[in-house]
């Protein structure tokens, strides 16, 4: 388990118990009863965090057992029952809900991507996610895109730089904007990949003249435009399509032959899956 899972983890049991615990079950339930408790699934699905879920009970009590039918990525269906769990009561309902509400909304995401994905499948286009997420559960979004099939952007606003229409406004345009990354680059000898995005194709060629440009983000175009900007790229530079893109036009910009589509929508418009977790 990474630092980054560790921390989080230990911040969703924190904002839950508060340091003192689940009231409701030790007020109402003996210490040390032991039971058993199992994961249904009340839809199909693609299931992601399995391994999540895994980790958690881990950090709540190692003595927690879980027991797994399914694997993340695995098609589960309607009213399917995926695992158990067993151990201490007290430990099993103070991790209920942090468990289903991460395995939840990941499941949606990986859901969604999934379909996604299956809809492009004949083109070489890979889809990748956004950093409209939901604060402080990133590392969990991110980790069901890779679930459903999906591919990441940058986590974050270190790993990557990312130019972007607000920065080319501030800059004065797009060559002056690469221009300046370049000498910071240097400057700060910092080698990471460099992503710029452009409107037109004026735009285009003035990216394309700068060679430590690793991608051109061709924002917010239609499917038809797009591939006249494949056409002048002529494959000199990976190309990826962003802005509008959903599951009504998204076979349309595959087939521009770019190479990468990012949706925000995977992780920001999701409807969660119903899972519950019952005593037996």
């Amino acid at each position: 388990m990474n630092s980054a899972l560790t921390q989080f983890i230990q911040q969703a049991i924190a904002e839950d118990t508060a340091q003192i615990g689940d009231i409701t079950t030790m007020a109402t339930i003996p210490k040390d009863q032991i039971g058993e408790a199992h994961f249904l699934v009340k839809e199909a699905c693609i299931i992601a965090g399995v391994e999540m879920v895994t980790c958690i009970a881990q950090m709540i009590d190692s003595n927690l057992k879980v027991e797994f039918k399914v694997q993340d990525g695995d098609a589960v269906h309607q009213h399917q029952v995926i695992g158990q769990l067993q151990g201490r009561i007290h430990s099993i309902l103070m991790a209920e809900r942090l468990m289903l509400n991460c395995m939840q909304r990941m499941s949606g995401i990986a859901t969604k991507t999934h379909h996604l994905k299956s809809m492009i499948a004949a083109y070489p286009a890979k889809i990748l996610d956004t950093r409209k997420t939901t604060p402080n559960f990133r590392i969990a979004e991110k980790w069901a895109v890779r679930i459903g099939g999906g591919v990441n952007h940058r986590f974050g606003l270190y790993d990557m730089i990312l130019i972007k229409d607000n920065h080319i406004k501030a800059a004065g345009g797009v060559r002056l904007a690469l221009e300046a990354t370049r000498q910071y680059c240097t400057a700060e000898k910092m080698n990471l990949p460099v992503v710029v995005e452009v409107k037109n194709q004026d735009e285009l060629l003035e990216a394309l003249a700068f060679d430590f440009v690793t991608r051109i983000l061709l924002d917010n175009m239609t499917p038809a435009t797009v591939a006249s900007m494949v056409a002048i790229n002529q494959n000199k530079k990976p190309l990826e399509v962003s802005g509008g893109v959903n599951q009504e036009n998204i076979v349309a910009y595959a087939a521009t032959g770019v190479d990468f589509i990012s949706i925000g929508d995977l992780t920001h418009h999701i409807e969660s899956v119903d899972i519950s977790l019952k005593i037996v």
